[in-house]
């Protein structure tokens, strides 16, 4: 399968293969809570029970319990003895650690991939998904855009050649896409985005990591800039306080 096949994907993590005949129970459970909480289909401090969702899906307790366990360590949910399993409010502290373990991982990709000898084959590959973007972008097609903006990221990892980490960062990256969707329908401009993608790859085109550097980390951390939208919009699905001002400069050592 192609990178190209997989447009469709809005979380990319999602283990599809964990959803054929056959695969682990346990995976498959923890593959649609996992999407139920990225897209908040279950909300912030909605309480969960494992019996009901072992009714629902058709499965015994123990794969659910087995599924929340990982879930409660990527601190998806909180789970609390004698008291039962919550979906987990939105942190800013979880958001900044996602969003922190992401850049570091794709910069060192990106100085990688400056210099690999397939950059002038990236540089062409990148394009041609930015023109697949705009084209999403015009139709309004945010589902598949962003399965797109997962694909435009990919390909730099396999030119740095590393297509591997790639599930490193999707982990990462968790809270910075269970933001993205909360904002998705209300603050996001898929067309700002498309630009940062612009400018990314005229500077790996020019071979100049400065600009590169710049490019990728203000298209990373803009989401930040979205915190008090979101809490605006949604101030239920935040820990008590709500978020705080994240200064993007605090990133920089």
């Amino acid at each position: 399968m192609t990178l190209s096949d997989n447009r469709q994907s809005t979380i990319p993590r999602l283990p599809t293969e964990a959803m054929r005949p056959g695969a682990a129970t346990a995976q498959r459970v923890f593959a649609v809570l996992l999407e139920r909480i990225l897209t908040f289909e279950l909300k912030p401090f909605a309480e969960i029970s494992e019996g009901g969702l072992a009714v629902e899906l058709g499965v015994s307790r123990t794969p659910v319990r087995e599924a929340l366990a990982r879930l409660a360590k990527l601190q998806l949910v909180d789970i609390f003895p004698q008291r039962g399993t919550v979906i987990a409010p939105l942190r800013v502290a979880d958001l900044k650690r996602s969003q922190f373990l992401r850049e570091s991982l794709e910069w060192g990709l990106l100085r990688r991939a400056l210099k690999a000898p397939g950059r002038a084959r990236l540089v062409d590959a990148l394009r041609a998904e930015i023109t697949v973007q705009k084209t999403l972008v015009s139709i309004g097609d945010e589902a598949r855009f962003y399965g797109s903006d997962e694909i435009f990221h990919r390909r730099i990892a396999q030119s740095a050649g590393l297509p591997e980490i790639w599930g490193d960062i999707s982990d990462a990256k968790l809270h910075m896409d269970r933001f993205r969707h909360l904002m998705l329908a209300s603050v996001e401009t898929l067309s700002v985005v498309v630009e940062q993608h612009v400018a990314i790859v005229d500077a790996i085109a020019e071979g100049d990591r400065d600009a590169a550097e710049r490019a990728l980390k203000t298209h990373l951390r803009r989401i930040f800039s979205f915190l008090g939208p979101a809490f605006a919009a949604h101030p239920d699905y935040f820990e008590q306080g709500g978020p705080a001002i994240v200064d993007p400069a605090w990133f920089d050592d």
